[in-house]
């Protein structure tokens, strides 16, 4: 990207990992401290391969990126009006809604001052102090829309697979993020924001992707409410459909928004508002608007699949956009990671 301009564009990668460091309240003066152990580390493992020549190069191209993400992180601080040194508010736990057995959402106002305005898919860090003493952060999406006074964040117990470990951060919360609970949350952080046109919109989610769709519905009820709105989610079952309640209500206050999800399990007996469809989502012959903007969510096969069947409906790849839970680097070119498995 450095030496070919026809590279594609890194900046959205750019603008996703500030935000992240955001988040996480990385500080200016902690990249020479990375950056000298990144030059220990390749030195390290590659030897003698790394001639003087080749060690000054990396660090040239670590201290091109990394003022690049030192001016962006402090714009992002800035409008955030969140001082770096502190990037922590703690944030009191007023209500908490169980959604499914393993998903529960965590309603948060700040102990002082008012909530920070945000933009709709957006996502916030909190982190905790595990009983062994590590102090860990995770981000969970704010799956309500701008509310003035308090935010919404729906979290899933991580359970391991295949002997790995339960997820740490999740598991503490859903036992002790009570009401009355304080909890260290960052600034709210994210790239992935609602689009402000009136042209059609499709939102697709599996799982608990349905988390920025939520927020998205939840916004569109109150700012543009006859905007042409279709949901479609997939899920194990209509009882692990998280926020399916929230949803409902929104989608009856709309005037041209339309749902329809699909299940693996019982799909047939689900009280949802137009019948499920059993088995995993098929698009193939649901009728998608060509000049709708698509927003998705979900595990990485899952939006792999799903983004090559909009595609084949003459939905331009541009008009496709992501939420990655994880490595995201997939969103910024998802048909080499396709390709590649």
């Amino acid at each position: 990207n450095l030496i070919d301009p026809n590279a594609p564009d890194f900046g959205p990668v750019m603008r996703r990992i500030a935000h992240k460091h955001v988040s996480l309240g990385i500080k200016s003066y902690e990249y020479p401290i990375v950056g000298h152990h990144l030059m220990w580390a390749i030195g390290d493992v590659l030897g003698e391969a790394v001639t003087p020549e080749i060690a000054a190069a990396w660090d040239e191209v670590y201290w091109l990126f990394g003022c690049q993400l030192i001016a962006e992180e402090a714009k992002l601080y800035a409008l955030g009006g969140t001082d770096p040194e502190r990037p922590w508010r703690k944030y009191r736990v007023v209500e908490r809604l169980d959604e499914s057995p393993e998903i529960f959402s965590l309603i948060l106002a700040p102990v002082e001052g008012k909530t920070p305005e945000h933009h709709t898919g957006q996502y916030v860090a909190i982190a905790v102090d595990l009983p062994s003493g590590e102090r860990q952060p995770r981000q969970y999406t704010i799956s309500s829309g701008p509310r003035g006074d308090s935010l919404r964040v729906t979290i899933k117990r991580v359970r391991g697979v295949g002997g790995a470990p339960d997820g740490q951060v999740s598991n503490w919360l859903g036992d002790n993020a009570k009401p009355g609970a304080v909890l260290d949350v960052s600034q709210p952080c994210g790239d992935l924001i609602l689009d402000e046109s009136d042209g059609p919109l499709v939102l697709v989610s599996a799982g608990i992707g349905i988390t920025p769709i939520a927020a998205i519905v939840e916004d569109l009820s109150r700012r543009q409410p006859d905007r042409q709105v279709r949901i479609f989610h997939a899920d194990t079952s209509h009882r692990n459909h998280a926020l399916y309640a929230h949803l409902r209500r929104q989608v009856l206050a709309m005037g041209d928004a339309k749902a329809q999800n699909w299940y693996e399990e019982d799909a047939e007996s689900a009280p949802t508002l137009h019948p499920a469809l059993p088995g995993y989502m098929d698009l193939s012959d649901i009728q998608i608007p060509s000049d709708a903007t698509v927003f998705m969510c979900g595990p990485l096969p899952f939006m792999r699949a799903t983004r090559r069947a909009l595609l084949d409906k003459g939905i331009s790849a541009e008009r496709i956009h992501y939420e990655v839970f994880g490595p995201d680097l997939w969103a910024q070119n998802p048909d080499s990671a396709e390709d590649a498995g």
